[in-house]
């Protein structure tokens, strides 16, 4: 079996796959241990690893998986089985090539726009031929709640609900309007133009804020729950069967 390992902003994704690439078992944690990790290769006989880190990663726990397996440390210098097509790949993050990379897994010869709702709210693009372009990052859901109280002397913080109104009437429902809202309106007026520009495009949508997001999002998207765990089997895979 194959562990993947996505360290991201706030979670720790680590994923167990079949060697074939099913998805086998799924977990998020806030930290990395070797007492979470040696059940997991005890249970799975895991012979192979890839971690990907756009956060702080655990020497001790990376240690003692290098000591057991054969662990890949996604870098851009890495195999991909797609084109970089971009001005500064050095500092691309790998969670973006790895979304890139699920992406185009998923729809091969199709020109499709992978979009996360995480820690921020990143686009990326890849051509029908392979190719990834780019795309674009703002502030996620949580941060943009969290930027009102920080940057004003007044207002509160609010958390996120599932039903939003139009028109807030109180201070409390027309940050959560302005916020949730502004953010689907975005994501709407972003697909928009993409699909301007490269048409015919399929669109992926994904991230911790995906699941309440898409109930405010107007234009036609594919739920997927993990294109960058996909992204990261599938450079696992190019970098250890061509070593």
């Amino acid at each position: 079996m194959d562990l993947v390992i996505d360290i991201g902003n706030t979670l720790k994704k680590v994923a167990v796959f079949s060697e074939k690439g099913k998805l086998i078992r799924l977990f998020q944690e806030k930290r990395l241990t070797v007492d979470f990790l040696a059940p997991l290769f005890e249970e799975f006989s895991i012979r192979r690893a890839i971690v990907s880190s756009v956060g702080d990663e655990e020497a001790e726990a990376m240690a003692w998986i290098e000591a057991r397996a054969h662990l890949v440390r996604f870098t851009h210098n890495c195999r991909l089985p797609i084109v970089l097509d971009y001005a500064t790949p050095e500092t691309l993050g790998t969670d973006r090539i790895a979304n890139a990379v699920g992406a185009h897994a998923m729809f091969p010869n199709r020109n499709v726009l992978s979009i996360m709702a995480g820690t921020c709210l990143v686009a990326d693009y890849v051509n029908a031929d392979g190719e990834y372009l780019g795309g674009s990052i703002s502030p996620g859901l949580r941060m943009r709640f969290q930027a009102l109280p920080q940057f004003t002397a007044r207002l509160p913080l609010v958390e996120p609900e599932e039903i939003v109104p139009l028109i807030g009437d109180t201070t409390q429902k027309s940050i959560l309007a302005g916020v949730v809202l502004g953010m689907a309106y975005e994501i709407d007026g972003l697909i928009a133009d993409y699909k301007e520009s490269f048409s015919p495009l399929k669109v992926i949508f994904s991230g911790g804020d995906s699941e309440l997001l898409r109930n405010f999002i107007k234009k036609r998207i594919f739920a997927a729950q993990n294109p960058i765990l996909l992204g990261l089997h599938k450079i696992l895979e190019l970098n250890v069967s061509e070593e």
